[in-house]
């Protein structure tokens, strides 16, 4: 398993000497200030390069972009609207550029509109550590009584539309701003300039489709950038719903082990894989995540490593990212079926044997409560998870290798 590091750029408050420190070797970032539908040039991936390497040039051996992460999906690909053929002709000529340049593991997704959603990214944990949550309620009340979406009151049960209610009618305006604020992190530009009529505006354009129009037009863009990343010797991986489950009525269609079945078999070629994302998939309750490593784990390019804590019976509810080993996903479970993967493909001769992860996320500790880092990507915190998921790894080589040569 080899070990990276999620890197914002110039602007990220973690340093590439503060990755260097916690051991991690390979970058992946991306280019940020690009708009989706935007070629990247050769220009800008090199200059990239150039930056990482010029950043890191004083450590033995200088760190290099490992990982894209992300190269988007526009809105009008996922729609079909706009100028979106043009920009699926853009994407595959970043694809072609990125090949050039040597890099060969592409993440993206195909969430509609939302990259993610929390609605408390400072949750204060039991130790006082600080960690990014969902909650069920409060995400309830932003939809129904601060956005006032239309038909919001149909996609949740009675008790919690209540619940909602009552936690309106009994928050100051304090507490809602900051809700709005936290939800719009995960929204395009949520950067506090969206409005709330700019939310509207945006879920009104996605009205005319449901789950199987998303579906077949992911297919339809899979169609045409899967062969042209396997002329490239290129791994595109798809990250899941984060959180998996639909939201603000929009359809979801990367939630399930069936959804994933879905998208691999759709271009039935080794370039069309899976990011396992071990904690958006976690945060429902049907999700095998070991099964899943094992059943599907040879379509996996990327994993993301983190743990979530469930706070809900239910499907999907409420839920809280965890520590590394503390959450509600069996880790030395799931760590163990991709340590089987590798080995399968060490024994098929597969030159991507190695599969590439991130500590991803992690709990704001110590320096990085004053840190003020990407909301999810604290240093410390990532980096005791870093240590953690390393000293599993290192727990189940030694026991293989002691059983074999017993």
């Amino acid at each position: 398993m080899r070990e990276t590091w999620r890197w914002f750029g110039s602007a990220d408050q973690v340093a590439l000497d503060d990755v260097a420190q916690a051991g991690a070797r390979g970058i992946v970032t991306a280019l940020h200030h690009i708009a989706p539908g935007d070629v990247w040039s050769p220009e800008e991936i090199a200059g990239r390069q150039a930056e990482i390497r010029n950043r890191t040039a004083h450590l033995p051996q200088p760190m290099e972009w490992d990982v894209v992460e992300s190269l988007p999906v526009s809105e009008d690909i996922k729609r079909q609207t706009g100028n979106w053929r043009d920009h699926v002709e853009a994407y595959k000529s970043s694809l072609t550029n990125l090949a050039q340049a040597g890099l060969e593991t592409i993440c993206y997704n195909f969430m509609p509109l939302l990259d993610w959603t929390r609605t408390d990214l400072a949750y204060q944990v039991s130790n006082r550590a600080t960690c990014m949550r969902f909650d069920l309620v409060d995400f309830a009340m932003f939809d129904l009584f601060l956005l006032k979406r239309q038909g919001a009151a149909s996609d949740f049960p009675e008790e919690v539309a209540e619940a909602a209610r009552r936690r309106f009618s009994e928050t100051d305006d304090t507490f809602k701003a900051a809700l709005v604020s936290n939800v719009i992190c995960g929204l395009p530009g949520g950067n506090d300039q969206l409005t709330l009529d700019d939310i509207r505006a945006h879920l009104a354009a996605y009205e005319p489709y449901d789950h199987a129009a998303l579906c077949a037009h992911q297919a339809a863009f899979l169609e045409s950038v899967v062969p042209h990343a396997q002329s490239l010797g290129l791994r595109l991986c798809c990250h899941p719903d984060d959180p998996p489950y639909s939201l603000l009525g929009l359809p979801r269609i990367m939630s399930t082990e069936a959804d994933y079945t879905r998208l691999v078999t759709s271009v039935d070629l080794p370039a069309n894989g899976i990011t396992l994302c071990s904690g958006s998939l976690g945060a429902r309750a049907d999700n095998d995540l070991p099964g899943i490593m094992r059943r599907l784990g040879a379509h996996v390019h990327f994993l993301h490593l983190r743990n979530v804590a469930r706070e809900h019976d239910a499907v999907f509810g409420s839920f809280h990212e965890s520590e590394h080993l503390g959450g509600d996903v069996d880790m030395p479970a799931l760590i163990s079926a991709v340590l089987a993967e590798e080995e399968s493909r060490r024994q098929g001769d597969r030159d991507d044997s190695s599969i590439p992860f991130r500590p991803d996320h992690g709990q704001d500790i110590l320096d990085d409560l004053s840190r003020r880092a990407q909301p999810g990507y604290p240093a410390i915190g990532r980096l005791k998870g870093l240590a953690e998921l390393r000293g599993v790894i290192a727990g189940l080589e030694y026991a293989a290798r002691k059983e074999a040569a017993e």
